[in-house]
């Protein structure tokens, strides 16, 4: 988060229920709405999009389903409109501006409120993420992003097609939608760190243990928590769609949602496995250290166990006695020297046979 200011939670403690403020780690970019109306018909399409107000508020719908989505949440005076507009609670509008919850989902008189997370892979190979707010209700749907990422440009294209498959069904089909190309992005997002989960083992077995190895371990392991604390309650966001009490979600979009469902807890079991291939990894990068270790006193200890005799020897005729044997012999040093070589070079080999060394 380096360089980046935050808006923290405790920032609007003491704050009124309901009062709009801004709560997230990044800066909220400038808000652009895109409004788009469609109906079964070829013909039934229209798109626009608008950033100040007096846009937003005299523009009258045209076609049965509608669907605004709102890039960036600067322009409160912008989301405050939509609220009014829409009948939105101002509890919903907080939790719009509130960019750190978790997933869930809550049933108002008019609308259901849905939060959920969008993730990708920063330029460091990390984990990062953003809100993504969706009010479904009778015939239109509502998203706000905390930035433009691109990920449901491919929904947009499909619905400027007369024959597109979302056409012919509603606004919970559109929800349904939204909600399968997050899901589909977290498997990519899943994959990408499988991948460098399997690209750093193989840097650790190539290479030895390094302290890079464990800092990395450390991010990823981070990373996939990130991902569980989001999956686990997008688990039960899903199935509380299936059940569905008001009657938002139609029959043949129930099982739509069953897939993304299954989908789901498939997330979560990679998501597990992953984990336990990064504590795998760890176990891996301690011993490989620790055998390192070992290899290393085993040198020393070796190199202790030759200079042994020789510091004896030296030790030896190094004492201040007067009558010591060869102490005057012309061939003395020479003679005691070509002994400690002859030690030094017998061990080494004996070392070296038994691959200590």
């Amino acid at each position: 988060m380096k360089g980046r200011k935050k808006h923290l939670r405790a920032d609007k403690a003491g704050a009124a229920p309901g009062t709009l403020q801004y709560v997230g780690s990044r800066e909220p970019q400038p808000t652009l709405a895109t409004l788009i109306e469609y109906g079964p018909a070829p013909g039934d399409y229209h798109e626009t999009q608008f950033t100040d107000l007096e846009q937003g508020r005299n523009y009258r719908p045209k076609f049965p389903v509608l669907w605004l989505n709102l890039h960036g949440l600067e322009n409160q005076a912008l989301l405050k409109l939509v609220g009014e507009r829409f009948r939105l609670h101002p509890l919903t509008l907080e939790d719009i501006l509130n960019t750190q919850q978790r997933p869930k989902v809550e049933a108002y008189p008019d609308y259901l409120f849905i939060t959920v997370r969008l993730h990708g892979i920063d330029a460091d190979g990390n984990l990062e993420g953003e809100q993504v707010s969706i009010v479904v209700g009778r015939g239109y749907v509502l998203t706000f992003q905390e930035k433009p990422t691109g990920t449901f440009a491919g929904l947009r294209e499909g619905l400027r097609h007369g024959e597109s498959y979302i056409r012919r069904f509603g606004a919970d089909y559109l929800v349904y939608s939204i909600l399968d190309k997050l899901v589909d992005r977290d498997f990519t997002v899943l994959e990408t760190l499988g991948d460098q989960s399997d690209a750093l083992e193989d840097a650790m077995l190539e290479q030895g243990p390094q302290p890079e190895h464990l800092g990395r371990l450390q991010q990823l392991r981070r990373s996939l928590q990130g991902m569980r604390r989001v999956l686990w309650p997008l688990r039960e966001l899903i199935n509380t769609l299936q059940r569905d009490e008001q009657d938002y979600f139609h029959d043949e979009t129930q099982l739509y949602l069953r897939d993304v469902y299954d989908h789901t807890v498939q997330l979560i079991e990679t998501v597990e496995s992953l984990r336990e291939s990064l504590v795998g990894q760890q176990d891996t990068y301690h011993s490989l250290q620790g055998h390192r270790l070992n290899l290393q006193m085993r040198r020393l200890t070796v190199i202790t166990i030759v200079f042994m005799p020789l510091t004896l020897i030296t030790g030896v005729f190094g004492m201040n006695f007067e009558l010591m044997p060869g102490l005057k012999w012309e061939w003395g040093f020479a003679a005691t020297m070509a002994a400690m070589a002859l030690i030094a070079i017998s061990l080494t080999l004996l070392f070296r046979n038994r691959r200590w060394m």
